[in-house]
């Protein structure tokens, strides 16, 4: 081997230009991985903190969890592009009217205008055995404090995220903002709490995920579908493949799970709310479930 020696100011500089991703330690993904969907909203508000917490009492591998934009550019939990008056009050703890349900966009607002509203007391109908508590929309960054200090204090296992960018081509700059600053800004609050390596980022919107396999490859990446396309027809839109599918539970059979695992995919399927199903679809093979009831799945 010949000794190669380079001036030193000449190797700062050159590595001083060179700009490299971030890199994350591999950790082994749950072997099958139970998902408490919006945090368990079954038993609790969704997407709340109390719901995180409960779900890792109940021993999920999984918190999975819906991610909105302020106007302010704070990453949030929620599914919906407003304030929902189906389980919300407003911030004198008043009901909305249903025909006020497009009236808080959630892009439009501050963080601290959203904070104010109760997105527990009220209870969803939807789901009668969640428990009523008041809370609020949490900031994402707050949930994962609030979900790593209570690992911590109780003695859990490291639990995974999977989050989901809410977003569509048509709500783009209007209900949340496009495609690329949505994920940078989701990524770095990963990154700022350093649990890149215990994430999936998934999306119904193939674009999201398009951005973070173009800047982000480290991330692990998870296809929602619920379509009458194929597997293969939904991976050639994509343009990739995921490290997971996550079809509607109605899509999977033992061919979409064969397919899929051929191709070195896992199977996730969504939203998955009786015994009798979680068995069933336990029984295809799959590598994991998703339910508003993670009681059922970790029984």
């Amino acid at each position: 081997m010949r000794n190669i020696i380079i001036p030193l100011a000449f190797f700062t500089l050159a590595s001083a230009g060179c700009k490299t991703r971030p890199t994350s330690t591999p950790v082994a993904f749950p072997s099958f991985s139970t998902e408490a969907h919006r945090g368990g909203r079954g038993l609790m508000p969704e997407n709340t903190i109390p719901a995180m917490k409960n779900a890792i009492d109940l021993g999920v591998t999984t918190l999975e969890m819906d991610t909105h934009i302020s106007a302010d550019q704070k990453v949030m939990l929620s599914h919906d592009d407003f304030i929902n008056p189906l389980f919300t009050l407003d911030p004198e703890g008043r009901e909305i009217a249903k025909t006020d349900n497009k009236k808080y966009p959630l892009y439009t607002m501050t963080y601290a205008e959203i904070k104010k509203f109760d997105a527990g007391s009220k209870g969803n109908t939807g789901f009668p055995q969640q428990k009523k508590i008041k809370t609020y929309i949490p900031l994402l960054a707050d949930v994962i404090d609030s979900v790593q200090n209570y690992i911590k204090s109780k003695g859990k296992q490291q639990v995974f995220y999977n989050i989901e960018t809410k977003s569509k081509p048509a709500g783009d700059d209007k209900l949340h903002p496009a495609p690329e600053k949505f994920v940078d800004l989701l990524v770095k609050v990963l990154d700022q709490k350093k649990i890149t390596p215990y994430s999936v980022i998934q999306s119904f919107d193939v674009r999201t995920l398009q951005v973070i396999n173009r800047k982000y490859p480290h991330i692990k990446t998870s296809l929602l579908v619920d379509n009458d396309k194929t597997l293969n027809e939904n991976i050639a839109i994509l343009g990739f493949k995921p490290f997971i599918i996550s079809p509607i539970a109605r899509m999977v059979n033992q061919e979409f799970v064969s397919q899929a695992h051929q191709q070195n995919m896992k199977v996730i399927p969504w939203t998955v709310n009786t015994a009798d199903e979680i068995s069933r679809i336990k029984s295809l093979g799959v590598d994991g479930i998703i339910s508003d009831y993670p009681n059922l799945l970790t029984k």
